[in-house]
């Protein structure tokens, strides 16, 4: 084995692509994935950050704040997806009322 390391990840294949990222604390990211390291940190331009709900901090509202260029270290980074490609569904695990 080598003493490079890899990541598990290949992100070479999003860069210049739209991505979500998911940080530890709750924040939630999208941008133009720009560039990246081993370490996983992130360098993404254009990002936007989805705002919490105050009363419930594990939600997003649909308010944003614009952060422009950022780099998001990556002993924080989560959850990384493209944003092309996906939709949102309805939860299939959800009770309905009476059952």
């Amino acid at each position: 084995m080598s003493g490079r390391k890899e990541t598990v990840l290949d992100l070479a294949k999003f860069v210049d692509k739209g991505v979500q990222v998911k940080l530890t604390g709750g924040r939630q990211v999208t941008g133009t994935l720009k560039g990246y390291d081993q370490l996983l940190n992130l360098v993404l331009d254009e990002a936007v950050e989805f705002l919490r709900d105050p009363d419930d901090p594990l939600k997003t509202t649909d308010q944003t704040r614009n952060l422009g260029l950022i780099v998001c270290r990556g002993t924080a980074v989560m959850l990384v997806s493209p944003t092309d490609g996906t939709d949102e569904i309805a939860n299939p695990f959800i009770q309905p009322d009476g059952a």
